[in-house]
């Protein structure tokens, strides 16, 4: 086990993210699969793949100098394919690739069947087929244009008619906290499509400046901070030959009776998602408090809509990916609520109780595929048909994901060994997608516990070399513990192999998901509304006494807790509502004043700011600044755009201005993802230098690297000896 090199590895694989292929497409026959996947584990340049006939080809190769493919779109059948690299747009015909050989890979412009560059008005966003693969549409500058598949014919159709004006493209509020990136869609026939146009103009700005560089100019972003205004989106109804009509939509739901200490805001500012199906123009839309969704099927001729679908809660409605869908015979797949849990209704049946349904993957004819969990630490993947019910497909103990196309399902599983891509063809394995990915150099060993009264699941990390009846250890809490994500199930990832390499230094480690994670249930996700730090530091310190009481290692006397964006949040809020159990903690990039945060995401759970102060009051750092008796490491990249380095910045002030001590740690050039090499790698090194000094250093054993740059290991090791603190 290579301690020492882990770093560099976490770093130099950008968290072993790199070789691993997805955005799977299965062609509607079932006989090709596109995916997106570099040529080794360390190597960060997409390429685009296709897998056939049991074998994989290679079906573009961009420069080694270029970023890669990062996505792609392919019309009805998948076999034109449309990507832009660099801004610059390509095609590639999945149908016509020639096998790969050794030294002879398909590249850009290279032979019949390769790469193909189309010219086009511009920089290149998000360019997609039309269904027939004879046209391509694209952005550019804020304007939807289309280009014929053979380079001729390119020509506006959509300009913006302000600089904060865009056509084709997604707002921050539905990229960032919705889930929804795409902004326009083609019809079946190919002959018009369905735009978004987003206005910003009202959105107030945030600037963003590089403080190693004082020359240059800061960039400007318009950031829906929460009681701020959002921006305003339409749809429109745009031919191939630029002919445009605003698609009409509803303004507000029907209004109810004022409650007290409830905020209403019954305007459809959100749109969830859009599509285009056989019967036409499709839109989600939620209200700004939203509490109410309607599905809507506009009518731009007739200038009227009608409602399809209608949900209402007085929480919030949740759509899950993939919804709504319509089959081939026009059978709706919609959300539902069973219980506690959130399920999905296929034409009248409902899927089985206790089934929290994740996402809806698709339909291939009249079956419907989606992915669910009757364990919160595992997902499998289910389908229904009325011949064979609800089937789950999938058996090993993990995460598994898929897509399918005729009688092809492709299957992403990543579990406790690793991962895994398996193609089946008539449910039986036909073959398999390599992974690339490296294997970390220090083996993830967790063991999966179910803690406390309410069952927090939990992962706890060892030393490989601890033994029973030694000296306990001190304990390190790495959770996550947000809203919309899981760190602990029963899959392997970046963040159990960073677990375990904090164990081999000498901690216990502990990962826990408390209540607002997903996947147990409405109530456990809404226990954190008006209080988005109250319920789940308890939880964290539940979890903590719970574990000790199982495993005699956990020294309780020494407790550090480490987070990240939610989790560095948890971190710094630990440390100051709870020194008693938290010793010291490392925070990166933590939002610690909630008002500053995105209004979709914020709002959700603390409502208006205008209305409902005391919850953002309640889950604001700043208050408690004065009450920090803990060491305290606060971390963050200063090109953030998502967590503005602000709330670091304002809870350091209130630190500083109260007297107390702590250390900051800027990120020069950092965005709010740290994968950097040379700084994710030295990252994982100065918190560990950090938690040694807080918590004591004699404990520690096999320390890892030194401080220092990241030079190839050049620099001189640490001492192979134990660490021992001075009398």
């Amino acid at each position: 086990m290579d301690l020492s090199g882990f770093p560099r590895q976490f770093a130099r694989t950008r968290r072993f993210t790199l070789g691993v292929p997805g955005q799977f497409t299965v062609s509607p026959d079932g006989e090709r699969v596109l995916f997106v996947r570099s040529v080794s584990g360390t190597d960060p340049r997409g390429l685009l793949w296709l897998y056939e006939n049991g074998q994989e080809r290679l079906l573009a190769r961009p420069p080694a100098t270029s970023s890669g493919v990062t996505g792609y779109a392919t019309d009805r059948d998948a076999r034109v394919v449309a990507y832009a690299v660099d801004g610059r747009l390509w095609t590639v015909r999945a149908d016509s690739a020639a096998p790969q050989h050794p030294g002879g890979a398909p590249g850009h412009g290279a032979t019949a069947g390769a790469p193909r560059r189309i010219r086009t008005a511009g920089p290149v966003t998000d360019p997609r087929p039309s269904p027939d693969g004879t046209l391509i549409a694209y952005v550019t500058g804020g304007a939807l244009r289309v280009v014929r598949t053979d380079g001729t014919g390119d020509r506006l159709l959509a300009a913006p008619e302000k600089t904060e004006v865009t056509y084709g493209l997604a707002d921050y509020a539905a990229r960032a906290s919705i889930g929804r990136s795409r902004g326009y869609w083609w019809s079946p026939q190919g002959d018009a499509l369905l735009v978004a146009r987003v206005d910003t103009s009202m959105v107030r700005r945030r600037w963003i400046a590089d403080p190693t560089d004082p020359e240059k100019p800061p960039v400007a972003i318009r950031y829906p901070a929460a009681g701020t205004p959002n921006a305003e989106t339409s749809l429109h109804v745009v031919t191939a030959g630029g002919d445009r009509t605003r698609v009409p939509l509803p303004r507000t739901a029907p209004g109810e009776p004022a409650q007290p200490g409830r905020w209403d805001a019954p305007a459809f500012e959100y749109l969830v998602s859009a599509s285009w199906g056989a019967t036409g123009p499709v839109a989600v839309l939620q209200t700004r408090d939203q509490r109410t969704v309607w599905v809507v099927s506009p009518d731009p001729a007739g200038g009227a809509f009608e409602v399809r679908a209608r949900a209402a809660d007085d929480g919030w409605v949740a759509f899950q990916p993939g919804t709504p869908l319509y089959t081939p015979a026009g059978v709706p797949v919609l959300p539902a609520v069973r219980g506690d849990v959130r399920g999905i209704r296929i034409g009248d049946v409902l899927s089985p109780a206790g089934l929290y349904v994740r996402e809806v993957l698709g339909a291939v004819g009249e079956r419907v595929f989606f992915t669910a969990s009757e364990e919160p630490a595992e997902v499998h993947v289910w389908s229904y048909e009325e011949s064979s019910g609800f089937v789950r497909l999938t058996d090993t103990p993990g995460v598994h994901t898929a897509a399918a196309g005729g009688g092809t399902l492709v299957v992403d599983s990543r579990t406790d060994d690793g991962q895994s891509v398996t193609v089946r063809r008539a449910g039986r394995p036909d073959g398999r997608i390599a992974v690339l990915a490296e294997d970390p150099l220090v083996t993830p060993a967790p063991v999966h516990l179910s803690l406390g009264v309410r069952e927090l699941r939990s992962r706890l990390h060892l030393p490989s070399w601890y033994e029973p009846g030694q000296e306990r250890l001190p304990v390190l809490l790495s959770p996550y513990s947000g809203p919309g994500l899981q760190v602990v199930t029963r899959a392997r990832g970046w963040y159990t192999a960073v677990c375990q390499w904090f164990a081999e230094q000498g901690f216990a480690v502990l990962a826990t998901d408390g209540r607002g994670t997903p996947g147990r249930g409405i109530a456990w996700e809404r226990a954190i509304t008006g209080d988005r730090l109250g319920p789940v530091l308890e939880d964290q310190a539940d979890a903590l006494h719970a574990a000790a009481e199982r495993y005699d290692a956990l020294d309780l006397g020494r407790v550090a807790i480490r987070g990240w964006s939610y989790s560095g949040y948890l971190a710094a809020g630990a440390v100051l509502h709870r020194p008693d159990v938290f010793h010291a903690a490392v925070a990166g990039a933590p939002p610690a004043e909630r008002h500053l945060y995105d209004t979709y995401w914020e709002e959700r759970f603390l409502g208006h700011p205008g209305v409902l102060p005391e919850g953002y009051e309640r889950s604001s750092l700043l208050p408690h600044a004065p009450g920090l008796s803990r060491p305290l490491m606060l971390v963050h990249g200063l090109a953030d755009d998502n967590v503005a380095p602000a709330h670091t910045l304002l809870l350091s002030a209130a630190l500083l201005a109260a007297g107390r001590p702590h250390t900051v740690l800027p990120l020069s050039g950092t965005g709010h993802l740290v994968h950097r090499e040379g700084v994710a790698d030295q990252l994982l090194l100065l918190e560990l230098d950090f938690l040694r000094k807080a918590l004591g250093g004699d404990h520690l054993k096999h320390p890892a690297q030194p401080l220092g740059p990241s030079d190839g290991g050049r620099s001189e090791p640490w001492r192979s000896e134990p660490w021992r603190s001075e009398p």
